[in-house]
């Protein structure tokens, strides 16, 4: 079947998706989010047509430079399949919509997002979806293996807790999946699921030159060429 998509005002819908959020306790263990989304709409002539969505993202509390590099080569293996250009496109598409524009920052250091995913196949958007969530798995597994006992104090604790209020920010103001789920009158407690449980807010605080936590900002949380990067 085609994946061209016509004016479909008034067909029948139906999307299977899966959706996934780790909040993990250790602050150097970063935050990541993702899903996957496939649609299908059909007339009453019985003319089908579909199209896939979706992707992931990380948001490290304290950058590494390792971590960075290795997820974003996972996501461009992962885009591999699709041809040319794509990897670099859904970047960009992940650097626009995860960024606070009241805060004029981003969220976290991308990876891929994509919406209303329509050229070639149905197999071959079924195989660009599946790549993309075997290699999450290979992206995000690294990185928590890395990080899940690594020691940390009391401080880096607080500064995640306050670096995850800008997630509930994102979601609660930016997130078209939390506005959908609350407009269409979804279980509200599996909307929310996606926020952190534990959260902390500091009025106007700024992190010290030179610190870590200084370093988060003025250099991961600016969107770069990870690609390309070296240790």
């Amino acid at each position: 079947s085609t994946l061209e998509r016509p004016n479909i005002a008034g067909w029948a819908f139906q999307s299977a998706s899966l959706s996934w959020i780790f909040n993990p306790r250790n602050p150097h263990a970063p935050t990541t989010h993702g899903n996957l989304r496939f649609f299908v709409a059909n007339n009453a002539q019985n003319e089908v047509v579909c199209w896939f969505a979706g992707g992931f993202d990380l948001t490290p509390f304290y950058g590494y430079k390792e971590d960075a590099i290795h997820w974003h080569k996972m996501a461009k293996q992962a885009c591999e399949p699709c041809g040319e250009g794509v990897y670099e496109k859904f970047k960009k598409q992940c650097d626009d919509y995860f960024f606070l524009e009241h805060r004029k920052e981003p969220r976290g250091i991308g990876g891929l997002f994509f919406d209303d995913w329509n050229e070639g196949t149905f197999e071959e958007g079924f195989s660009m979806m599946k790549s993309i969530g075997n290699h999450f798995l290979q992206a995000y597994g690294t990185i928590f293996e890395r990080r899940k006992d690594q020691a940390f104090t009391a401080e880096e604790k607080a500064f995640q807790l306050y670096r995850r209020g800008r997630y509930v920010e994102f979601n609660l103001i930016y997130d078209r999946g939390t506005k959908y789920g609350i407009q269409s009158g979804r279980r509200i407690e599996a909307v929310m699921a996606s926020m952190p449980p534990e959260v902390n807010f500091r009025y106007n605080w700024k992190a010290e030159a030179g610190t870590r936590e200084d370093e988060l900002m003025s250099y991961y949380l600016v969107p770069r060429d990870w690609v390309n990067e070296t240790l």
